[in-house]
């Protein structure tokens, strides 16, 4: 029987309101939309429990440390592809990769790797985004990045009472000065809460305001988080390559998203009328909604 503890009363966000969106039944298409204009989609059972069974196995002794406003919130210090051939492998996920391939584009950069345990006992996570302009202390140049997307892997199922995955919908979308993306709030009353299997990906922009509730399971909460962007959306400022040593002993398949973090498209001089312009982009068709 799951025994539930109590969390400080300052960080209960006092209600829930559960999705019960049936994302498994969607088509392609329908996933397109749902991330566009909602801001978030769900891929159930995108890895197996074999693979999941791997990765626990695999991560089970990552070195990982805390933050700083809980003991029970920690994250490995170090990008666990490198520590897991199971996370490496991942990377290049079919099910993810053909369905970002269709989102954003065939070339793809892979921008970042974390594992993180959530604890009984943890507070829920503020509400925040993960893409600023100018860069942050703690998303580095990477949340610059013009458009960028992120994929989280969960190793358990959410319950109401596992840490599960609580976002503003839409939020993506709005210009108002309530959406700079360097602010956090506690909650929002019109949040609503993912409780998805373990297997399952939720994938949302940077631009979302998204978070946690607390952990109050005895069991801890485990994810996987990816970023991934289109090739021509590069950072700001230079980031920190990846290591090439520990890039030529990835996987064949996750190489082709190793690519340097800081491929852009950036070009600053612009002819008005450039030659070999096209004349269609299924990318911006107002019909890709409508993809099976």
């Amino acid at each position: 029987m799951t025994k539930q503890i109590q969390i400080d009363p300052d960080e209960e966000i006092g209600f829930m309101n559960i999705d019960e969106t049936d994302f498994a039944s969607f088509s392609l298409g329908e996933r397109i939309r749902h991330f566009e204009v909602e801001g978030y989609v769900v891929l159930p059972g995108v890895i197996s429990p074999e693979q999941i069974e791997r990765l626990h196995g695999e991560l089970a002794d990552v070195p990982m440390k805390h933050k700083d406003y809980s003991v029970h919130q920690t994250v490995s210090p170090d990008p666990p592809q490198w520590q897991s051939r199971a996370v490496a492998e991942l990377i290049a996920n079919p099910p993810v990769i053909d369905f970002l391939q269709t989102l954003i584009g065939p070339d793809i950069v892979y921008t970042l790797g974390a594992f993180q345990r959530t604890h009984q006992g943890s507070p829920g996570i503020s509400m925040h985004t993960d893409g600023q302009p100018f860069g942050s202390s703690i998303f580095t140049f990477e949340g610059s990045s013009p458009r960028l997307v992120r994929v989280l892997y969960y190793l358990q199922d959410l319950t109401p009472e596992r840490a599960p995955f609580r976002l503003v919908p839409r939020s993506h979308l709005s210009f108002h000065t309530d959406a700079n993306p360097y602010l956090r709030y506690t909650s929002h009353p019109e949040e609503i809460t993912l409780c998805v299997k373990a297997g399952s990906a939720i994938i949302f922009p940077k631009d979302l305001f998204h978070g946690t509730h607390p952990n109050k399971d005895r069991e801890a909460r485990e994810l996987i988080q990816f970023g991934y962007r289109p090739a021509w959306a590069g950072p700001v400022q230079p980031m920190e390559e990846w290591d090439p040593e520990l890039v030529a002993t990835a996987p064949d398949e996750a190489k082709p998203f190793l690519q340097s973090l800081n491929t852009t498209g950036e070009t600053w001089k612009l002819d008005n009328k450039p030659k070999g312009m096209k004349s269609e982009a299924p990318g911006i068709n107002a019909s890709r909604w409508r993809y099976q």
